[in-house]
């Protein structure tokens, strides 16, 4: 029986090429690195600025982007990458509570979108699960955005950083409403 320790590598590539981009990935990237140039308080004047910023942000962040994905996920992740950058700047004490959640909530809630999109609505007991998984990703939206105001409460966040968080979370629980609905309404037809 083989066990992997420390001593042990596994021998998993550290980078895994890419063969092209589309579209929707260097828009992804673009609206990622303004998020997170925001969260540092950077500004930019040319789109060509956000682009040369997003290929090392890119380093950093790895974010893959399928050409099947929705807005709501696209804007989850940027919501995401926003939460993290900030929380990483949030004072220690407030790690093991506040941003461990917060972080956690975005990722739960990305991870239940892209469940969801990934199930076909060919049978009863995917629809009911693709319904399961939008509920579920509902209720961690819900979530960050109460965990989000006791942060401010508390003087984890800035104020214009809760702002920022609270208007990316609304742009995202209207898409997800809106993803429900049009499930729904197919689901009726």
């Amino acid at each position: 029986m083989n066990s992997f320790g420390r001593n042990k590598n596994v021998g998993l590539p550290n980078i895994i090429p890419r063969n092209e981009e589309t579209k929707e990935c260097i828009n992804s990237k673009i609206e990622i690195a303004k998020a997170v140039a925001q969260a540092n308080k950077k500004t930019y004047k040319k789109i060509d600025d956000f682009t040369e910023d997003s290929k090392k942000i890119n380093k950093e962040m790895q974010i893959r982007n399928d050409t099947s994905e929705l807005i709501v996920i696209t804007k989850t992740k940027k919501l995401a990458a926003y939460v993290i950058t900030v929380t990483e700047k949030s004072p220690k004490k407030f790690r093991a509570v506040f941003v461990n959640r917060l972080q956690n909530y975005c990722l739960d809630c990305i991870e239940q979108l892209i469940e969801a999109n990934s199930l076909k609505m060919d049978s009863i007991k995917n629809k009911e699960r693709r319904k399961s998984c939008q509920h579920a990703a509902f209720l961690k939206l819900k979530l960050l955005s109460y965990m989000s105001f006791l942060a401010l409460e508390n003087e984890c966040i800035l104020k214009k950083q809760y702002e920022q968080i609270s208007l990316q979370l609304s742009d995202c629980i209207n898409l997800l409403i809106a993803w429900r609905k049009s499930d729904a309404l197919r689901h009726t037809h």
